[in-house]
């Protein structure tokens, strides 16, 4: 039997990496962020990261009718990067319900993998916070596991968090954003990888940086300079930086975009934090800029070569 191929005009790349190589990394990287994780917060961590990836990954594969659960891994990564904006100990359901959420609400009613507008993830995390806030802000202290507030909400109340702590992780916070140090390790295999560029996340953490310092601090020149270096480390911004902006699917395929998109993630999450009701504004930072990808994306294409404007 004859068998056509449509195949579509040149050039064409040839490439060593598939989807699933590319989820292997992502996931390696996130697994110095789980295991900080699992130190800090118990056994009832990992559990949150069993039961996200769990109900992503057999919500796509019910979707999809595929009878291997792991697909491309792609859900797996989607369920993996939940559970680190969630926090240490919530009730079974709400991993199981955000799971469910982000594949189908955040990825699949746009199209499957590569259509979809929003970071699934952080799709779910806004859901659940608007609809359960008070299981989302259930902060513990590592190690001791004792009820305990966040920095960000401490620093409004002018009390100051170490760097040390802020740096190495031992502060109240989502399973997977307290330790910069975690992070930045796992961010390394990516950049060395090539599958994330450095303008995302430079134009994010410099931006939240100089407005830390200008808007934020105050006094002498060091008190302004810690100001901008606690806000980088404080909160979801590493996290948010490193692996949620520079979710291929949903950032802008462009330099001068990829560097425009940053900074614009910056500029929202500062403005949330220091004028906004929530202490915190990355998810929502990420989101708004996934919305104007499509925007960013046509307005810094290069022009096509004998291209008349009108």
């Amino acid at each position: 039997m004859e068998v056509k191929l449509v195949v579509s005009s040149s050039p064409h790349l040839r490439t060593p990496e598939s989807i699933q190589s590319v989820m292997s990394d992502v996931l390696l990287a996130l697994f110095p962020a789980a295991i900080a994780g699992v130190i800090f917060f118990g056994y009832q961590a990992l559990l949150t990261m069993v039961l996200c990836m769990l109900a992503a990954m057999v919500t796509e594969a019910v979707i999809l009718r595929d009878k291997n659960i792991l697909g491309d891994g792609s859900a797996a990564v989607t369920g993996l990067l939940l559970a680190m904006v969630l926090p240490p100990a919530p009730p079974w359901w709400l991993p199981v319900i955000g799971g469910v959420v982000a594949i189908t609400i955040g990825k699949q009613v746009f199209g499957g993998i590569g259509n979809n507008i929003f970071n699934p993830a952080l799709v779910a995390r806004a859901i659940l916070m608007v609809s359960w806030a008070a299981h989302m802000t259930g902060w513990l202290s590592p190690l001791d596991l004792t009820t305990a507030a966040t920095p960000l909400p401490l620093a409004a109340k002018g009390v100051q968090t170490g760097f040390v702590s802020l740096f190495f992780g031992t502060v109240p916070g989502s399973i997977g954003e307290t330790s910069a140090f975690a992070l930045l390790l796992g961010a390394a295999w990516l950049f060395y990888k090539g599958h994330i560029d450095w303008r995302i996340p430079g134009g994010y953490l410099g931006t939240v940086f100089i407005m830390g310092v200008f808007l934020a601090g105050s006094g002498s020149l060091t008190a302004m300079v810690s100001a901008g270096l606690f806000h980088v480390l404080a909160g979801g911004v590493m996290l948010g930086a490193l692996f949620m902006a520079t979710d291929m699917v949903t950032s802008p395929v462009t330099a001068r975009g990829k560097l425009i998109f940053g900074v614009g993630c910056g500029l929202i999450t500062m403005l949330v934090r220091l004028y906004g009701i929530y202490p915190e504004g990355v998810t929502f930072a990420i989101l708004l800029m996934n919305a104007v990808t499509p925007l960013i994306d046509s307005a810094t294409l290069p022009r096509k070569f004998g291209e008349v404007t009108k």
